[in-house]
């Protein structure tokens, strides 16, 4: 049965299955590196060389599987439940050369895929240059008008932030930032290009920024989109009310970031209020005998 419910049989089982059920603040995504039944040497190249830039949160499954994504999604969402992965980077070339196929999984069933051709690669290897360290946070920059203005690129702009963000961090140190993954879409092809960032001496405390090519570099063409309904997505971008910051009262920040308060005092009563001692405020004694009030 598909829908029957494995129950726990195990204390550890009932342990893991609480600690997933009681999740409140979502992990690091996980990637799944998947070949196909046919690859070519560059698909082949692509997946290794971007599952070094993803790790430490990668798999690379060394076996073939036989799937094709767009016509049956039960192997990879079987495979995305046994190795714990939200996304995965699959490849098929039976027809169409040199494919790729990117997508994301939503409580482990396919949520959004993007197929992919390769027109052009530069590995690491064929640049020669100095490489970013490794499970460093890349810096992710879209260029061009059509990732806002198109609805497909607009959603597939938004599952390669999903898929290349990396982990999700308060603060980055300046020196701490060495990688830039570029994305330049044009004439209906999308460039990818990977840069090393550089900081050198400029004379002043502001160092000056430089980047280096470094690779792996690609030109890629949408073949197909599998997109999710806009009520599922919607679902899968919902946060728990746990999640979500509480409000705090008479606080609110501007647009860059200042806080600022709203403090409610009491009426002063400025009658006994100490003032500073001049001559002509003092009372002669004929005032003080009289008592009359000094002016103000």
């Amino acid at each position: 049965m598909e829908n029957e419910i494995v129950k726990p049989k195990s204390q550890r089982h009932r342990r893991v299955l609480k600690e997933r059920s009681s999740k409140i603040h979502e992990n690091d995504k996980k990637s799944m590196f998947i070949r196909g039944g046919n690859t070519s040497d560059i698909v082949t190249t692509v997946l290794k060389e971007m599952y070094m830039l993803k790790k430490p949160n990668a798999l690379l499954l060394r076996k073939r599987n036989i799937a094709r994504p767009f016509e049956d999604q039960t192997t990879l969402e079987f495979l995305s439940k046994m190795n714990d992965c939200s996304l995965f980077f699959g490849s098929h070339s039976k027809k169409r050369p040199h494919n790729i196929v990117i997508g994301r999984l939503f409580d482990h069933q396919c949520l959004d895929m993007v197929e992919l051709g390769i027109d052009n690669f530069q590995s690491l290897k064929d640049i020669k240059s100095n490489k970013c360290a490794l499970a460093t946070k890349p810096c992710l920059v879209f260029t061009g008008s059509s990732f806002e203005s198109d609805d497909e690129l607009r959603r597939v702009k938004n599952i390669f932030i999903d898929f290349f963000r990396g982990p999700v961090v308060e603060n980055v140190r300046l020196s701490g930032l060495e990688h830039v993954i570029q994305f330049t879409a044009e004439n209906g092809t999308i460039y990818l290009r990977n840069y090393r960032v550089m900081l050198k001496k400029s004379g002043s405390r502001t160092p000056r920024v430089e980047i280096e090519n470094m690779g792996p570099n690609m030109d890629l063409t949408v073949r197909r989109t599998h997109f999710a309904s806009d009520d599922l997505f919607k679902k899968a971008c919902r946060q728990p009310k746990a999640a979500k910051p509480k409000k705090v009262k008479n606080v609110s920040s501007d647009l860059f970031g200042t806080k600022r308060g709203r403090i409610h005092m009491t009426s002063q009563d400025l009658k006994n209020l100490q003032l500073r001692k001049i001559k002509a405020l003092k009372r002669k004694p004929d005032e003080k005998k009289a008592k009359i009030p000094r002016k103000r």
